[in-house]
């Protein structure tokens, strides 16, 4: 029977059978040492020249080739041990060698130790880079992770239901995966974005507590903390609930149990706090805000009302962020920063230092003794810092000083990876203005219930009014990532047909596009509640790593390419007229 390395320490003066990949290969004239590779570890081989035949095949392995050896496990002598490797005291003197099949020279470089290859061609040959024990470790680490999380679950009475791949599409926020029926021309599946309305009708079922681990698909670009197309959620409903609150304090149990035990990180705040969306964007610039670091926006409207400089005065907002030691920066590092601010919508970015005792800055001449001195003394800067001015509408400075200030923290190294800072967003608005098509529509999704329920909807008149509704709803924030969204769920058709009537949606539509959980919810809804985690960024903040590539077996690249597979890819002919389906040319 197979050994691995891992167990070897256990086997001395024993004769066992190990298998793996050759990790290298040295000739000492009289004796040839192998260092064996499984998934656990690397064994060394020692093979001696009387055996000619092993001797032989010996001579002929080349890195990458796989191999089984059988002999026996020894002490190596104390002088030459490892102890860089978990067996460095051991060795397998070889009985009997056997090749098992060869490799080309590999593409890819599948030591740690050694110089990364590109992620492009890595991925590319992600079945070559996945041999890294790097790679292999945080597999290892991902089922460990899985199986925590389902070991909260089943402790606490959730029931692991399974639901449907091929959905209806239905409006969640971003572009759906259409699937071509060939048994229905012309009609399509979704792949589902989420399993919203399957856990909806589990509730509806009698099901009082569900889970899953969710397959899920959108249809957005890709970044370095969003994978395109698939991924993965640890997807949950709860019966009978009627406050966010309920399903927040049981869930943050596991998060920060991950956190500790899992991850063997600190935890900074135990009591984990619950800022309002309106407060996160005030304070923060952002609806996920890194807790870890203060660097706080503050608020200048009552400072400056009576100022005299133009930008200040024309501008419905200013509000300012102090950089602890930010007096050290060189006039091009501002000018970097001052770049990202306007890759934001600001116009520039305005600044004071302090340094020698002065406030100094080419703006320092437009503002009283009295303004500077106040500025000061509300920001609480100090000698050696600097601080950072937005001007402009509330929503730009915001947007502004909330980006600048996760890239000051960034470069003055405030975020420490052996942290972790926790934070529940709440009471998001319902609705939400579409700058682009010019017009109200749903804030995350329209299936949150309303604060005020269908009361606060059907008061509602104007587009202002409707902006002021509050949803039920609930996001769970780690440092500076969103690492969960969920809400009480509407679960009266009568709020769904106000909701869309708002927005100019009419109950022909609603039917159309959620007639399973209209005519469900007629039949005795439960109140329910529920949320869902991304479980690969969670494991990626987890993990220390910032691209969330690296923590999935097999992702796509930064364009949404799986270089590995060559997907997506053109299909048979044939294929698409079994579908019904036919390109037309561009004409232009």
């Amino acid at each position: 029977m197979r050994k691995l390395s891992g167990e070897l320490k256990q086997q001395i003066n024993q004769h066992v059978t190990v298998s793996g990949w050759v990790n290298s290969r040295r000739d000492h004239g009289g004796l040839i040492f192998i260092d064996l590779r499984d998934h656990e570890g690397i064994i060394q081989l020692v093979i001696t020249p009387e055996n000619a035949e092993n001797f032989a095949i010996a001579e002929s392995l080349r890195d990458e080739f796989v191999i089984s050896a059988t002999g026996l496990i020894r002490e190596r002598d104390p002088a030459l041990r490892n102890p860089h490797i978990t067996t460095g005291d051991i060795e397998l003197v070889v009985d009997s060698l056997e090749l098992l099949n060869r490799s080309e020279p590999l593409p890819v470089n599948t030591h740690d130790d050694g110089v990364e290859s590109g992620e492009e061609l890595r991925l590319k040959y992600r079945y070559l880079d996945l041999r890294r024990p790097s790679m292999l470790q945080t597999l290892r680490r991902r089922a460990e992770f899985y199986h925590f999380m389902r070991d909260y679950m089943e402790a606490h009475d959730f029931i692991e239901v399974t639901t449907p791949i091929l959905a209806n599409s239905s409006p969640e926020g971003a572009r759906d995966f259409l699937v071509p029926s060939r048994l229905r021309p012309g009609q399509f599946y979704a792949l589902p974005q989420a399993p919203q309305q399957f856990k909806q009708l589990l509730m509806v079922g009698g099901i009082d507590k569900y889970y899953q681990i969710a397959t899920c698909f959108r249809d957005e670009d890709p970044r370095a903390d969003r994978l395109y197309g698939d991924f993965y959620q640890l997807d949950l409903e709860k019966a009978f609930v009627e406050s966010g609150e309920e399903i927040r304090t049981e869930m943050e149990v596991l998060i920060k149990d991950l956190v500790k035990n899992f991850a063997g990180k600190k935890l900074l705040n135990e009591e984990i706090p619950r800022i309002p969306y309106e407060v996160a964007m005030e304070k923060y610039g952002s609806d996920k805000p890194d807790l870890r670091f203060g660097m706080e926006l503050i608020d200048l409207n009552d400072i400056l009302a009576e100022t005299e400089f133009g930008v200040f005065k024309n501008a419905e907002c200013v509000k300012v962020i102090c950089v602890k030691n930010g007096a050290s920066l060189s006039r091009k590092q501002i000018d970097n920063f001052t770049e990202i601010a306007k890759s934001e919508g600001a116009g520039g970015l305005a600044y004071i230092t302090y340094t020698e005792g002065e406030a100094k800055s080419p703006i320092v001449k437009f503002l009283s003794e009295n303004e500077l001195s106040k500025i000061k003394e509300e920001t609480g800067a100090e000698e050696g810092d600097a601080i950072f001015f937005g001007a402009d509408k509330r929503e730009v400075v915001n947007k502004v000083l909330g980006r600048l200030r996760n890239e000051f923290a960034t470069f003055f190294n405030l975020k420490n990876n052996d942290e972790v800072a926790l934070a529940w967003v709440v009471d998001f608005p319902f609705y939400e203005f579409d700058e682009k098509n010019k017009k109200v529509d749903f804030g995350h999704n329209p299936f949150s219930m309303p604060k005020g329920g269908v009361e606060a909807l059907r008061n509602t008149k104007t587009d202002a009014e409707k902006l002021a509704i509050k949803a039920d709803q609930y996001d769970m924030v780690m440092n500076g990532y969103e690492i969960c969204s969920g809400a009480v769920r509407n679960h009266n058709p009568e709020v769904m047909y106000e909701a869309f009537g708002l927005l100019g949606y009419d109950k022909k539509y609603v039917e159309a596009k959620f007639s399973a959980m209209l005519n469900a919810f007629k039949f005795g809804a439960p109140p329910h509640a529920g949320c869902a985690f991304g479980l690969d960024r969670i494991f990626m903040i987890l993990m220390d790593e910032e691209n969330i590539r690296e923590v999935v077996a097999f992702p796509k690249n930064g364009s949404g390419v799986d270089v590995m597979m060559s997907s997506p890819s053109m299909v048979d002919e044939n294929q698409l007229k079994e579908l019904k389906i036919e390109f037309s040319e561009d004409e232009g």
